[in-house]
Order: C-alpha cells, then structure tokens, then sequence
C-alpha cells in the first residue's frame, strides 16, 4: 500500500507531491500532441499553397504580353516546315431526337470536343514539381479553332449552374477544349419509299476563317464518336442504324476549308404505319367487297356501304399527307392509298355497272317474250291452198316462223339468267385475286430497294 505523505502548511494540509508529478506529465504529453498536430496542418497548408503557386505562376509565365489570342499557334509539318494547326475532334452523343421529316431536322445534345497543340502554352521547360495539366474555364483567355457547323438551324450552349466547358493545358502545350451543345441541324430527307426509307442525317463542322494551309480537322483515332447509354433505343419513331465519320472538304472562292462530316443512319420504325395505315385500309377495303353479297335490289345498303368506305379511305388518305411534307414525286403510301381508294371505287362502280345491265336485260326479256307471245297468235298458212304464187309466200313464211321460234327460245334462256347476280358472283373472286396480286407486286417491290445505310 502506497502512503501519501502530506505536510500542514500554515494550518492547511498542502497538495502531494505525486499528484502534482502526474498532472506535470498529462500536459507534457498534450503539448507534444498539439505541435505534431500543428506542424502537419501547417505542412499540408505549406504544400497545398506552394501548389497554388505554382499554376499561378505558371498561367502568368504563359499568358504574358507577348501570348496573342488572335493569332493561330505555330506548327510545323512533318518535313519541320511552317504547316496548318492539326485539330483532332472527338464527339460524345448525349441525345438525338425530334426528328422531324416535316421540317427536315433534327435535334442533338453533344460533347464537342477538340484537340490542338499550342506550343506559346506549354511549360515543360519549368522545373519543380509542376502539376501534369491545368485546367481553366475561361475559354476567351487562349486561340481557340473558329469551328461552326454547316447545317445548324439553331444552337445554344448550356450554362446552368455554370459554363458547360473545360480547358486542360498539358505540359507540352497539347489543349484539350470541350463544350456541351444543343443543335437543331438540317437533314435533307428522301421520302419516296416512305413509310420503308432509311434517312442519312449529317453534321458538318468547318473552320470559317482557317484555310487548310492555316487549320486541319482530323476524328481522333480512337473512338472519335461515343455515344451514351440509351441512346440507339430512345428514338420513338426510328432506329439509330449506323454512323459514319468522312472529310467534307470543299472549295469555295476564298480558299479550300477542311470539314468533318458524321453520318447518321436512321431506319424508320415501320410497326407503327402498319397499325396506323396499312391494316385499316386493307380492312376498307375488304369492307368495299361485301356489297356483293348483297342482293341487288338492297339499293340503300350497297349504296350507303359504297359511299361511306370511298369517303372514309378519302379521310384516311388526307390524314395521312397532312402530316407529310408536299413534295413533287409520288411516295410508297400514295401508291398504297391510291391503290385502296381504286379498289373501293371500283366495288362502288361494280354495283352501278351490275344494275345497267339488269336493267337491260329486263328491258330485252320484256321486248322478246312480247314479240313471240305475238307471233304465236298469228294464223298459220293452209298448206291446201293453190299452189304457184302463193305456195311461195307460204314457203318464206314457213322459214319466217322457224327463226321466230329460236329467237323465242333465246328470249326463254336469256329470261331465266340474272346477269347481274352472275357478275357480282365473279366480282367475289376477282376482287379479292386482284388485291392479293396487288399486294404481292407491292412488298416485292418496294421491301427489294429498301436502302440500307
């Protein structure tokens, strides 16, 4: 047991020796904790600042007044001669949609990025621990490619919460630049196998000041078009085939522009015209074909059936072009639409044609059964009578009475056959033969020059 030993100091009993030595070593220890943790802070702070620093430093060793945002970077070419300033695009498509064959454009979200080397900007040559880029935001403070794309209607850039844009600055020089974008370019479309097209939709980018002996556009060597996950399936009215990257080059009277060009393969998604067009014409028309099954003395029905189905096919059709562009060359759809409005009325055009001739035919019946119930009541010649004169006259009246016997007899045939119920009869098999072989002539046709991308 360990004893404490105290001593009275003017009455009062004095504090011990061995609680003031642990209260000592307890503050010792929290001292030393203290300035270790002090001395790291100030260190990370020491480096975090000399890091600071040295971008600073670096972007004002850069941009001093002898750096000149208007004027392109020097290059050389691969003999080491004065050469055009190689620029390597890469895109990032975030969406595609609003296709609008009506308009004929579409809209785009992308990452438009580009690629160039400015050597008045690297800072290899610094020595200390420089950082392995810099990034900016300011995308006025450096020469920047005067890019424009050709086929833009409309543009503009994304600014929420901030800018949309990056700048990288490598060591040697190299910058990185991209952007986010909206366009709504231009497409050209071809609609003659409309509902059946494949579309090409293009965008086109070019410098608008730099020749090519000043700037060149290249498509990165790898992966110069990505595209986000979702994309091929968000279209609802198409399908994102393919796409494709060229040069597009051109000569104008200023000088030759270097121009990239993507392509896009838009298949039109053709379930929806077969709900929407197709199937309810061809239900028209079979529609059209029960008039001959009707009795041909049902004027109102065949007629009402006849005119309503005409009339509907003529809604459908309008509706259909209302929603299309007016162009100078027949389209796949016209030639459908067309087909079904012709078969239609030709049902309507067949029960105008069946009642004429049923008429007719009642009209001729009613005239011969009169002409031989007519000759039958005519007295015959005595065969006893003088001969001479008038044994001729008997002779050609005789002759006379055979005739009007086998026209009699045609008068019975012809009576008892309705022509008109035999027409509608054939109208049954015809109509429907007719169709089939329109509908095999049409799918051949026009599914064997589908154009793929």
């Amino acid at each position: 047991m360990k004893i404490v030993r105290t001593r009275k100091v003017g009455g009062v009993r004095g504090i011990s020796t061995t609680t003031i030595s642990s209260v000592s070593q307890t503050a010792s220890i929290s001292a030393m904790a203290l300035l270790i943790c002090l001395l790291i802070t100030g260190g990370l702070i020491r480096a975090l600042s000399a890091q600071k620093v040295n971008a600073d430093f670096i972007l004002q060793r850069m941009m001093n007044e002898s750096y000149d945002i208007r004027v392109r970077p020097p290059a050389r070419d691969e003999k080491g001669n004065n050469g055009p300033v190689d620029v390597d695009v890469n895109i990032y498509i975030r969406s595609l949609s609003n296709i609008d064959f009506v308009a004929m454009n579409y809209d785009l979200q992308i990452t438009f990025r580009e690629k160039w080397r400015d050597p008045r900007l690297s800072y290899d040559y610094i020595d200390g621990d420089v950082p392995a880029f810099i990034v900016m935001t300011d995308k006025d403070a450096i020469w920047r490619p005067d890019t424009f794309f050709q086929n833009e209607k409309r543009a503009h850039r994304h600014e929420i919460d901030k800018p949309n844009v990056l700048i990288r600055i490598e060591k040697d020089g190299s910058i990185l630049f991209s952007e986010r974008l909206t366009l709504t370019l231009s497409c050209p479309m071809h609609l003659a196998m409309f509902p059946l097209d494949v579309q090409q939709c293009h965008l086109d980018m070019a410098s608008y000041a730099y020749s090519t002996e000043d700037l060149i556009y290249k498509w990165s060597k790898v992966n110069p078009i990505q595209f986000k996950t979702g994309v091929h399936d968000s279209l609802p009215s198409f399908t994102l085939d393919k796409h494709e990257t060229s040069m597009c080059t051109s000569k104008t009277n200023t000088g030759e522009y270097s121009c990239l060009r993507v392509s896009f393969g838009l298949a039109r998604q053709f379930s929806y015209y077969v709900v929407q067009v197709y199937i309810p014409s061809t239900l028209l028309v079979i529609v059209s074909w029960v008039s001959f099954w009707l009795d041909r003395a049902a004027v109102p029905a065949r007629v009402t059936l006849g005119v309503t189905t005409l009339l509907t096919m003529t809604t459908q059709a309008a509706a259909i072009n209302n929603k299309l562009p007016p162009v100078s060359y027949i389209k796949a759809i016209d030639v459908w639409i067309g087909a079904c409005l012709i078969f239609i009325f030709a049902a309507v055009l067949e029960y105008a044609y069946v009642t004429y001739i049923a008429n007719q035919c009642e009209q001729r019946a009613k005239m011969m059964s009169h002409s031989c119930s007519g000759e039958k009541s005519a007295s015959p010649i005595n065969p006893m009578e003088d001969s001479g004169p008038r044994q001729e006259e008997a002779n050609l009246l005789s002759n006379s009475h055979s005739i009007t016997n086998i026209d009699c007899f045609l008068c019975t045939m012809f009576h008892g056959i309705d022509e008109g119920k035999m027409i509608d009869t054939k109208s049954r098999i015809i109509f429907p033969l007719a169709f089939i072989i329109f509908n095999i002539l049409y799918w051949t046709g026009y599914c064997m020059n589908v154009k793929s991308f």
